[in-house]
């Protein structure tokens, strides 16, 4: 028997992957991992653990918010791991609030924007591991008072369109696909 949080995310998986049937082998090994692993939401949880992510638009609907990450060195979405949030989606509000230190962010929909399995290299003490991203469609009107923190070389409001310009991850160009209204040059 699954607890009432993995039974939620689990819902929001199923729901997702009816929405996009072209992702369903990532849909099931993500189901199959929050299913099998009653501790998924634990950074100490072996092979990985489920994550969350914020796609941030400003108000236009038309620029997002990317962090060019220390540890990584790749500009992704804000983004990071659970801390005891009973649902992911609260997890990835605080993470753009931490990582943007913009208070005034609200949430565009409740379903998963997107979905990615990526893996993180070995650093220090910890493996090599799988991060079961879970992404949210999120917005705020404040755009010109941002503050970077000490996981980001550099913080960035880019043109969704123009994202491609400074990354060519494809879990990235993904959610700039299914970004409203934009189609990539």
């Amino acid at each position: 028997m699954l607890d009432e949080s993995r039974q939620a995310l689990s819902a929001l998986i199923e729901q997702y992957a009816g929405q996009h049937p072209e992702e369903a082998v990532t849909c099931e090994r993500l189901l199959q991992f929050v299913r099998s692993h009653p501790d998924c939401f634990s950074r100490s949880c072996v092979p990985g653990h489920v994550t969350s992510s914020a796609w941030l638009f400003d108000t236009t609907g038309k620029r997002v918010l990317l962090t060019h990450h220390k540890k990584l060195d790749i500009w992704v979405q804000l983004g990071g791991h659970m801390e005891g949030e009973a649902r992911v989606l609260d997890s990835a509000l605080r993470e753009a609030r931490e990582e943007s230190g913009i208070d005034g962010i609200r949430v565009c929909s409740e379903a998963l924007f997107d979905i990615d399995i990526h893996e993180i290299p070995a650093r220090g003490e910890d493996p090599a591991h799988l991060h079961y991203d879970c992404r949210f469609a999120l917005q705020t009107e404040i755009t010109d008072a941002f503050e970077l923190t000490d996981e980001s070389h550099e913080l960035r409001w880019v043109a969704v369109h123009k994202v491609r310009g400074l990354t060519d991850e494809e879990s990235v160009l993904r959610m700039v696909r299914k970004s409203p209204g934009v189609a990539l040059a």
